[in-house]
Formats: C-alpha cells, sequence, structure tokens
C-alpha cells in the first residue's frame, strides 16, 4: 500500500495568485482565482515525508451543499504531466520537504466557494477558495479581448450613470466598490438567497457556470418584487420610511445594509440604483458589465408597439402607456451558445421591475444585436426591451364631453442618445447605434417589417397650418426666476384666430407629474398668415420651489387651438434647472497610509437658508467602503459654505473621490 503523504501546513499563496487572477484588491489573505487559469499552492510536508508523483494522489474540487460530477459541482482529477486548460487538472514539482501544486480548474466550471481536497484513500482538505467568471479566458463564456475594456469593465471600481434629458444630460458618479471588504461574499449571499436556490439548490449551483443563467438570476434578485431581494422600488415622494433614491452614491452601503440586516429588501431605489447595484454584483462575479441609460424609455403595456397617449387639457396622461424621461439598465458580457451565431456580445438586463418574464420580475438577458435586429423571438424579453428603444408614439386630447381629437405623434421621441461611460475615459459614449438603425435608413425599414411593426408615422418636414414650439433660455439655476417661451407660427394663406394655454408643471424622471408651478392665462390672438408671436411665461423660485423634487424637473406644455377648426396643437419641452458647483482642492502628498484632506466648498444658489448641510465624500480603496459625512448646519443666503474632510488612501493607483452635497432644499449636487 502507498505510504500516506503527512503535511505539517499548506500556503494558498493568496498573495501571488490573486494578482495573477487580477483578484488583489478582492483580499491578500483569502484565495479568489478566475476559472480556466493555473494557481499553486505550496504543501509543507513533514519531515520524512516524501511526494511522488506516481503515488497514489487523486483530487477533488467541490462546490455548494450536494457535489455531484454528474452536475459538474464536482470534479475528481490526478496529477498529470501538464496543466489542461479544457478539464480540471494538477501538477506538481517537489524539493526537499515543499511541494508545488499547479490546479487549473475547468474553464466552464460553476462559480462559487470551493474545497480543494488530497484523497490518498483517507482524503485531507487543502483549503477553500472562491472560483469567479474569468474575462481574461479565452476558453471562458465571459471572455474580453480588449484589455482597455476589462479594466473598464471589469476592475474599475467607480463610474459615471446619465440621467436628465437629451438636450440636458446631468452625469451621476457612482462608486461600485466591487472589490471592497465583504462585497464579494455578499454577492455570492444574493445567489443563494434566490429561490432558485432555495428550491434546488443541487441544479441552481450546477447552472451557475452560465453567465446567462446568473445575469437572470441578478436581474431578479436586485429588487425585491418576488423574493429576499436587495432593494425595494418607490417611485412615490414618501420615502420617509426609507432612504431617497437619490441620496445613494455607492453600491456597498446598499449591500451591506441588505447583507446586515437579515437579507431584509433596502429602501429605496429607482431605476439607475438598481443598475448599478446589478453592475457591482456582476463585476465582483467577473462578469464584464456597464451601466447604460435610455432617454425616452417606452413602457408600452400592451405589447404592440405602440404608444398610445391620451391626455386631458391639462396633459395628465389618462392611458396605461409610459414614456420615462430616462431609464437606466445594465449590459453583461458573454456568449450566447443558446442562440445563433452573431448575438454574442453585450447583453440588455434590466433588474427595475417593470413586468414578469416567465412568471417573475426580471427582464434579460437579451442581445443587443437581436434588438437592433428585430429578433423578438430570441430569449430573454427582446419585444419589451425592443420597445423602450423603437415604439412608435400616437397622441390623442380627449375633452371633457368625451370629444377625442388626434394630436400627431412621433417616431424619434422614444429610444434617443442611449448612453453608457467610455472606456478608460470620464466622457460619454453614444451606443444608439447598436440597438437601432438611424431612424428613416431602410435598415430600419427592414427591421420593422420583421417586427411586424407596420404603423410608423410618416415624417415631413414644415407642413401647413399652425405650429409651436418651446424656447428657453441657457441660465436656468435652481433659485433664480427665469422666462420660459411658447413661440407660434401661422403657415397658411389666411388670418387665423387661436387661444394659447401655457404652463409648467413639476416632473419626476420616470415621466409622474407633480404640481402646476407656472400658469399663464388663456391668450386669445390673430395671426396673419405667415405670421408668428411669442407668448411669455414666468417661472418665480417662490412658486415652483414647492412644486419639484430632487429630480429638479419641470416639463413645459403649451396648446394651440385653432378657434375655427377646433383643431389642437401642442409643445412640450423637459427642462432641468442647473444646481451649484461644489470648488475641490485635495491638500497633502497623495502616499497609501497618508491623510489627505478634502477642501470643499459650495455657495447656495437659494434666495433662502439651507438646512442641515451635508457634504459626503467616498471612494473605492479611500474611504474604508464606507461614505465619510461632514455636517456643516446651515447656509444662508447666497452664501458660502466650506469643509474639510479627511480620508486616509489604502491601496496604490489611480483613485476616483466622489463628492456630495444634501440639505433640507437641495439635494443631488455631485
Amino acid at each position: 500500500m502507498d505510504k500516506v503523504v503527512e503535511i505539517e501546513r499548506i500556503d494558498l499563496v493568496c498573495e501571488v495568485n490573486n494578482t495573477d487572477h487580477h483578484t488583489l484588491q478582492n483580499s491578500v489573505d483569502r484565495l479568489i482565482v478566475r476559472r480556466g487559469q493555473p494557481f499553486t499552492i505550496t504543501l509543507h510536508l513533514r519531515p520524512g515525508t516524501h511526494f511522488q508523483n506516481g503515488d497514489n494522489i487523486n483530487f477533488i474540487a467541490q462546490t455548494g451543499p450536494m457535489p455531484s460530477v454528474v452536475a459538474q459541482t464536482k470534479a475528481k482529477f490526478s496529477l498529470s504531466r501538464f496543466i489542461s486548460r479544457s478539464s480540471w487538472s494538477a501538477t506538481a514539482e517537489t524539493s526537499d520537504s515543499t511541494v508545488s501544486l499547479t490546479v487549473c480548474s475547468h474553464p466552464n466550471a460553476p462559480i462559487g466557494v470551493y474545497k480543494l481536497i488530497l484523497d490518498q484513500g483517507e482524503r485531507i482538505g487543502l483549503g477553500e477558495f472562491v472560483l469567479l467568471f474569468n474575462p481574461w479566458c479565452k476558453q471562458d463564456s465571459v471572455y474580453l479581448a480588449s484589455e482597455a475594456e476589462m479594466e473598464e469593465y471589469v476592475l474599475s471600481q467607480d463610474g459615471l450613470i446619465y440621467r436628465g434629458i437629451p438636450k440636458r444630460i446631468t452625469v451621476l458618479p457612482w462608486t461600485f466598490g466591487q472589490f471592497e471588504p465583504g462585497i464579494l461574499d455578499i454577492c455570492l449571499q444574493i445567489l443563494d438567497e434566490s429561490p432558485n436556490y432555495i428550491s434546488d439548490a443541487a441544479l441552481d449551483c450546477s447552472e451557475r457556470r452560465n453567465p446567462v443563467y446568473v445575469t437572470r438570476v441578478l436581474s431578479a434578485m436586485i429588487n425585491s418584487l418576488d423574493d429576499k431581494g436587495v432593494l425595494v422600488g418607490n417611485w412615490s415622494d414618501d420615502h420617509e420610511d426609507g432612504v431617497k433614491p437619490t441620496v445613494w452614491k455607492d453600491s456597498c452601503s446598499i449591500l451591506q445594509q441588505w447583507s446586515n440586516d437579515g437579507c431584509r429588501a433596502v429602501r429605496y431605489g429607482q431605476c439607475w440604483v438598481f443598475a448599478a447595484v446589478a453592475c457591482t454584483v456582476s463585476r465582483a462575479l467577473g462578469i464584464p458589465c456597464r451601466v447604460v441609460t435610455n432617454y425616452g424609455s417606452a413602457r408600452d403595456s400592451n405589447g404592440d408597439l405602440v404608444m398610445e397617449r391620451f391626455y386631458n387639457e391639462f396633459d395628465e396622461n389618462i392611458a396605461n402607456d409610459s414614456i420615462w424621461n430616462f431609464h437606466v439598465w445594465v449590459e453583461n458580457w458573454m456568449t450566447r451558445p443558446d442562440l445563433a451565431l452573431g448575438y454574442e456580445g453585450w447583453q440588455a438586463s434590466d433588474p427595475t421591475p417593470q413586468r414578469r418574464s416567465e412568471g417573475v420580475f426580471c427582464c434579460g438577458p437579451a442581445p443587443v444585436r437581436a434588438i437592433k435586429e428585430g429578433e423578438l423571438t430570441f430569449k430573454y424579453d427582446i419585444p419589451f426591451v425592443y420597445a423602450e428603444v423603437n415604439a412608435d408614439v400616437v397622441e390623442y386630447i380627449k375633452l371633457r364631453d368625451g370629444r377625442v381629437f388626434k394630436m400627431g405623434g412621433s417616431t424619434t421621441e422614444v429610444g434617443k442618445s442611449i448612453s453608457t461611460k467610455a472606456v478608460g475615459r470620464d466622457e460619454r459614449e453614444d451606443i444608439t447605434h447598436n440597438y437601432k438603425y438611424p431612424e428613416g435608413s431602410e435598415e430600419e425599414r427592414r427591421v420593422y417589417e420583421k417586427a411586424n411593426h407596420h404603423n410608423k408615422l410618416a415624417q415631413a418636414g414644415e407642413e401647413p397650418g399652425f405650429h409651436i414650439k418651446i424656447k428657453v433660455t441657457p441660465d436656468m439655476q435652481i433659485g433664480s426666476d427665469f422666462d420660459v417661451y411658447a413661440e407660434l407660427k401661422n403657415n397658411t394663406m389666411v388670418t387665423k384666430s387661436c387661444r394659447v394655454m401655457f404652463y409648467a408643471q413639476a416632473v419626476s424622471y420616470n415621466g409622474k407629474l407633480g404640481e402646476t408651478c407656472g400658469l399663464g392665462e388663456f391668450t386669445e390672438m390673430n395671426l396673419a398668415p405667415t405670421e408668428g408671436s411669442k407668448v411669455t411665461l414666468r417661472l418665480e423660485y417662490a412658486e415652483y420651489s414647492k412644486a419639484i423634487n430632487q429630480d429638479r424637473m419641470i416639463k413645459l406644455v403649451a396648446l394651440l387651438i385653432d378657434a375655427e377648426t377646433r383643431d389642437f396643437y401642442r409643445a412640450k419641452k423637459t427642462i432641468i434647472l442647473d444646481g451649484p458647483e461644489i470648488i475641490v482642492n485635495i491638500l497633502g502628498v497623495p502616499k497609501v497610509g497618508q491623510n489627505l484632506v478634502a477642501d470643499l466648498a459650495l455657495q447656495n444658489p437659494l434666495p433662502e437658508p439651507l438646512e442641515n448641510c451635508v457634504f459626503t465624500i467616498h471612494g473605492a480603496n479611500l474611504t474604508d467602503g464606507k461614505p465619510i459625512t461632514h455636517e456643516v448646519g446651515t447656509v444662508g443666503p447666497k452664501e458660502f459654505v466650506t469643509a474639510k474632510v479627511q480620508f486616509t488612501p489604502k491601496l496604490p493607483g489611480q483613485r476616483k473621490i466622489l463628492i456630495d452635497f444634501a440639505s433640507d432644499k437641495l439635494h443631488n449636487v455631485e
């Protein structure tokens, strides 16, 4: 009988292995490796013990509560002369009292926490390691060829999320923090709390080899409608029993609260928060991920790819279809062996709970190319995402006496300026061309026909009749009073009598209307042929401050009524009020372990005091995984507020620090 190898101690060589596997930012004292890539551990033998390759030495790597060779959650392998990149394998190099054992996992192995066991008839545990997806491995289904893209979509712990409207795109800096202490364990915990795992843990752990499956589980688990998910959505103005969605600036605070609170859903999130947390978890598990914003995002309630919007005289939408000023989801990079070739690459996934998919509130992954090509039968949820970026809009006005008038429509209102952060730069990249062909092109026509979408509205230039449009000035800062204008044009050959109604209303990013904050009288006028005119509406801080919410959005609506024909013409524009600028200076020499000071200043733009003013700073490897707050109390009208906030860098390399200012009357200043 072969002599049993006796081991005195085991060194998992975490720092070296984690460096090779791009996980050193996770930990230096825990083995975290990526699949399909070798790692080496050192066995220190007891005196008198020898290790020979010919000995009866086998290994077992297993994950999950019910490891199974058939389910690929358990692998048995022995020593070989060479490492294989297509199966579990091991090689050994021996010296007098040590063995360097190199192990390589299957590039399609399930991700998760593994035990490595030495089997010599009796089994010896060699240690535990975490196995992640590997974008650096060509055989892995998440392989990404570009080193710069891997740096951005896997390793970067901060990013930019785009909000606002196409003509006034705003930027929200966000700390993803996927390598902060404890976050990886929370991400694995999310998988273990999913209904799939609870109902059949063996099958769920086996399916974790597939990034399509994992992405779909995350899409369901980031929201909490069906399960013990991470976030509760709230699009109302009542957040008293939780945190306003606009307060969050990092994912770690949310994930830590969820885990520390016994997996109780965190209150509250909206679309960009759901997407940012999904991005953190995806990157932590090794799936390349980016956050994407779609402007003019349609929510098609009946699946006909047409947004039919009925309004009353006060511009209240009385239909089920809705168009959000913007909507945010994520894209994950992977192959799609379940689909035809050509549909690999970026896959859209939306964790914001909007509709059920296969009985669960989740959406995707949907191949972006399939959305562009109108392949509505491919998995998953392509018709819904297709409508978000492509639906046509038809608008009607319904009067109190029941009569309905068609006001027009748009083929270009939905799916504009689809945006993500550029690789390696703090700039916006427009990726609309990935989702749709240019409006009016032959390719777009072909795609619509394939999607059985034949009701494209006619596009034309300026037509005879009345025209109305809204103009604004560039200086629209919160706290100021300013004018907006409705410009009219009579493009007929006869004099026209008309009535104009021009008003302003607070609006949220998802299109939900608030209180009126500017209302002009019905104006009656006569316009000669080809004559134009202008109606002015004054927006005063004293009025709009009581109506707007933290989004600082105001919707302007102008209705033009032909007194003779009773035809209606409508113009609308959503504006975003500018906030003040935070002035930042970093004091000190940026070195690991050496204190730095963020010297901050901001001018109150309002004609009234700000109460409960707080500066918050946070940054991956800069603020110990949690925001640092500095309360500054009350700031008088137009006065400057200053603060000095200390922080200490923990790791070398380029780092970004994010600064936020909040108060009782002014939020979202980043």
